[in-house]
């Protein structure tokens, strides 16, 4: 007993100088695994489950307020888009898959820029790059190149940048609350495709698309720009590695990354097809926002709830229960969705799904491979989403 009470106490104060240690060894040798996950160790042992950590995840989850409930609201702005006769339905939704399926083509880059310039710095650039293609998209209303290049590319850039800080952060701050703080950080962009959606399609009616899309941007700016400021990392690990190859190599590794791919493919078909489905069966736009807005809300709470599953019951046992559900609801419900009735089922019970797979995947990447390790394991794997986020267009 008196011998680990001594061990434990003398870790303590040496923490920082021992993963200090750790991580030039791995920047010197970034073939090393032993050294960065020897560095996981060490900072995971120590982190505060809270502190500034909450702060952290306060940030980052009103981050995600906008980039992820911007993102899970297109469909709204692709109806009004559509009623201008701006384009086809399929070009417009391939406009906001391109917003989308930049997470996943920047991935790896944005992995290395957080390591270069810090995770406060990218989230800084990430909100203003969202802001600023929201506002130049609203004068590209009557042009879809040009809104291709504002809302798709520009916001998309924007909204990669922000996934990654929010994706890589608060693993820093917590181990056994992990599940939770994550949780709780994209939950926030469930809450966000709520009120955006509902407000978006009232602030449509009233001034149009052009002027929705520039109201949307100054609200990013004056509000995301101080939550991304929150964003500090606890101990940052500048590793040299670009690509970990020898992650294929690892079986979790492969299962992950075949299992966001493959899982990737319809997340995005509800919200974006939501309001033209519901106009088809001859709903009103009032009740397309409004199913929107019900699978954004039920986004957020699946997740919360795989949050804390992930704490509880582990965090691959709350993945494989976020994709069973959704499998389930998309094979089976969303079939039969030719009522309002079925439709609000479907909704329920996918969003649910579909915010817990987003909520859950940080959690099990950090947990398995380690914080020191989770930004480029991250960055890898969700690069393998690129075809499901292209194939919504």
């Amino acid at each position: 007993m008196t011998r680990t009470q001594t061990t434990t106490i003398e870790l303590e104060p040496q923490t920082v100088e021992r993963t200090s240690s750790l991580q030039r060894d791995a920047a010197f040798n970034p073939s090393d695994q032993d050294s960065i996950l020897q560095a996981s160790r060490v900072s995971d042992s120590t982190v505060p489950d809270g502190g500034y950590g909450w702060a952290v995840v306060f940030g980052c989850s009103a981050m995600t307020f906008w980039f992820v409930g911007t993102t899970y609201s297109w469909g709204i702005l692709q109806a009004s888009l559509l009623q201008q006769n701006l384009s086809s339905a399929s070009t417009l939704s391939f406009v906001g898959s391109v917003t989308a399926a930049s997470i996943s083509f920047l991935a790896i880059v944005n992995a290395r820029v957080i390591r270069l310039l810090g995770a406060r710095t990218t989230a800084l650039l990430g909100m203003t790059l969202l802001a600023l293609g929201e506002i130049l998209a609203g004068f590209c209303t009557r042009n879809i190149g040009a809104l291709f290049f504002t809302a798709g590319i520009i916001m998309g850039i924007g909204v990669s940048l922000a996934f990654m800080v929010v994706s890589v952060t608060p693993a820093q701050y917590f181990n056994k609350k992990r599940g939770l703080a994550n949780g709780i950080v994209y939950a926030g962009g469930g809450l966000g495709g709520t009120i955006i959606t509902l407000v978006m399609n009232s602030v449509i009616e009233k001034v149009g698309p052009a002027w929705t899309f520039r109201i949307l941007g100054l609200a990013t700016l004056g509000t995301g720009l101080p939550a991304a400021w929150l964003i500090k990392e606890r101990s940052p690990i500048r590793t040299a590695t670009f690509i970990e190859w020898r992650l294929f190599r690892d079986f979790k590794f492969v299962v992950l990354f075949i299992a966001g791919a493959v899982a990737t493919f319809p997340l995005f078909v509800p919200p974006f097809f939501l309001p033209l489905y519901s106009n088809s069966l001859g709903l009103s736009s009032n009740a397309g926002a409004g199913l929107v807005a019900g699978f954004n809300f039920s986004s957020a709470v699946g997740r919360l709830i795989c949050g804390l599953a992930a704490d509880k019951l582990g965090p691959l046992n709350s993945l494989f229960m976020s994709l069973l559900l959704s499998a389930a609801s998309m094979l089976v419900i969303w079939p039969v969705s030719n009522s309002l009735g079925p439709l609000i089922v479907f909704v329920v019970i996918n969003g649910a799904a579909n915010g817990g797979f987003f909520a859950t995947m940080p959690t099990v990447v950090g947990t398995v491979f380690g914080s020191a390790r989770v930004s480029v394991a991250m960055g890898m794997i969700v690069t393998g989403w690129a075809g499901g986020y292209l194939m919504v267009g």
